[in-house]
């Protein structure tokens, strides 16, 4: 099993120059370098792949000893096709990846890690206008997602799992996307075409991402409550 962070946006947003993967939370440690610590322990560093792009420097020379690939386009493009660069390196297995700028609970990567099927990590949280929001089908798999959803059940937070089955398929929608396109844009499309995407509820567990100063100090607020690396 491969994990693919994404890492290559500029994030301006929040404000900061650096890359938002970058940005310390109030113990020390950056968003991303929580993220590839709780990796390592589940799939070891050699099976995480990082798309940047972005002032890609900072963040390689930061974490020297991972696998790269370089977003060429990353100031006109969005996380379809960044993924899609990533899982180009990907052979023929599971492929969990992860928005750079999600902070949250270790808990939370076996419940995606363990599933037998291709799955998102959801809660069922109010939602504004730049949430990924998601529905079910009356079976209770993916029927929806996107920030335009509507009725929301909740939020799609970032954390996501394709199955080396779904691959093929994924990766053709994520062809079909255009620049500008979040990665939510293939699994609708993926959906149409008869893939199925299983919710995972994480809504017992802290998980937040980081798209504005609020959304880092309430994390910030709450850092003492999650599970730090040891």
């Amino acid at each position: 099993m491969k994990a693919i962070i994404l890492a290559a946006g500029i994030g301006s947003r929040l404000g900061y120059s650096n890359p938002k993967p970058l940005t310390k939370l109030k113990n020390g440690e950056s968003i991303i370098e929580r993220q590839i610590s709780y990796l390592s322990d589940y799939l070891g560093i050699n099976n995480i792949i990082v798309i940047v792009g972005y002032k890609k420097d900072l963040i390689m020379e930061a974490f020297p000893n991972l696998m790269y690939v370089y977003n060429n386009y990353y100031d006109t493009t969005n996380t379809a096709k960044s993924l899609l660069s990533g899982l180009q390196k990907v052979g023929n297995e599971d492929v969990i990846w992860l928005n750079g700028d999600v902070v949250f609970e270790k808990k939370i990567l076996p419940l995606i890690i363990e599933s037998q099927y291709t799955c998102m990590a959801v809660n069922t949280k109010s939602v504004g206008e730049e949430e990924i929001k998601y529905n079910v089908f009356d079976n209770g798999k993916i029927k929806e997602v996107s920030k335009s959803t509507s009725p929301a059940l909740g939020e799609a937070v970032g954390i996501n799992k394709v199955i080396a089955t779904d691959l093929d398929i994924f990766k053709t929608n994520l062809n079909k996307c255009n620049n500008k396109d979040y990665f939510e844009k293939a699994l609708e499309l993926s959906i149409s075409n008869g893939m199925s995407i299983l919710p995972i509820d994480i809504n017992k567990y802290l998980c937040i991402e980081i798209d504005f100063l609020d959304d880092l100090e309430e994390i910030n607020q709450n850092l003492d409550n999650l599970n730090l690396p040891e």
